[in-house]
């Protein structure tokens, strides 16, 4: 199946970029695979996954990095109760066809909104914000909407700070990335290698950026690493060097990572965060408030059990 659902995404534009075949690659290696729902010898439905083992469960869940995976269904221009049978019956033969697992638990893309098949089936579904800026208003209308507060740290981080963004090196980006976790006392939840993984697979699509604010001296103030695909950029992760967070230039650089999208793309996604300042931040950049579904099915009762009590402690 995996052989046809790579030949699927490389002719099917409206795939999201984390569920692309190339991108389970760069990600999981191996440890991926797909369902697919067919109508003749055309596939209407896909589900990717990644296996996990874990103390003996068997899981099926998503990579690192990867925001949402989830089912993808073909698009119809079917009449709307039509399509709603037409989902149901796609998610239904996709959910029916994966294979027995202790724990599944994927974030679905914000474009899947119907998930009642699953629930039919005993899964439960939270529901989850990113944020969404579509860009067709144009850059002048996009800079109005901004909020006072993020114009001015675009503003300050210009005029008075003298930050100027550019193409940087993963090295470089890797470096700012690592100290947000260091400022929070975490681990950095990757490797070097994991992200050079990305890089390789998305730079060969021509399908990333990656960028630095750096200020006259030479310093490194912030930095974004943005992936896209279809009609849809990703704000994939951020970093910046705390000592100079004051500046303003996370917001130049994210500002200038719109910009710098090309025409095909006609949505910015912040990705989304469910932490309070993370959201405000997002938020005042003029973007939607979008929801996405994490949908889950515990089959175990041990793996249940414990999942809770991990809840608890946290």
């Amino acid at each position: 199946m995996k052989d046809v659902y790579l030949e699927l995404c490389e002719t099917e534009p409206t795939i999201p970029i984390f569920s692309q075949a190339w991108w389970l690659d760069a990600v999981a290696g191996d440890n991926w695979d797909v369902v697919l729902a067919k109508k003749g010898d055309q596939v209407i439905g896909a589900l990717p996954y990644v296996i996990q083992k874990k103390y003996g469960f068997t899981l099926l869940t998503q990579p690192g990095l990867t925001q949402t995976l989830g089912p993808w269904i073909k698009p119809t221009q079917k009449s709307y109760p039509k399509k709603l049978a037409y989902e149901k019956d796609v998610l239904g033969e996709l959910v029916d066809q994966l294979p027995k697992c202790d724990h599944y638990g994927q974030n679905w893309h914000c474009d899947q909104q119907n998930w009642l098949p699953f629930y039919w089936r005993g899964f439960e579904q939270t529901t989850r914000y990113t944020y969404r800026l579509p860009l067709a208003p144009g850059q002048e209308q996009l800079w109005k909407d901004l909020q006072q507060n993020i114009r001015g740290d675009i503003r300050k981080a210009r005029e008075r700070e003298g930050v100027t963004v550019r193409e940087g090196s993963l090295a470089e980006f890797l470096a700012l990335n690592e100290m947000v976790f260091q400022r929070q006392n975490r681990p950095v939840p990757y490797t070097t290698e994991f992200v050079a993984r990305i890089e390789a697979a998305a730079s060969a699509r021509n399908a990333r950026d990656c960028l630095v604010a750096e200020g006259p001296d030479g310093k490194l103030h912030a930095g974004a690493y943005i992936v896209r695909s279809g009609d849809t950029a990703y704000y994939l992760i951020g970093g910046g060097d705390p000592e100079l967070r004051n500046s303003g230039a996370t917001s130049l650089v994210l500002w200038e990572a719109i910009l710098r999208q090309p025409e095909t793309i006609e949505v910015f996604d912040f990705e989304g965060s469910m932490v309070e300042p993370i959201e405000r931040f997002f938020r005042g950049f003029g973007a939607v408030q979008t929801p996405y579904f994490q949908v889950s099915r515990s089959s175990s009762k041990l793996f249940k059990a414990l999942k809770m009590l991990r809840d608890l402690k946290n």
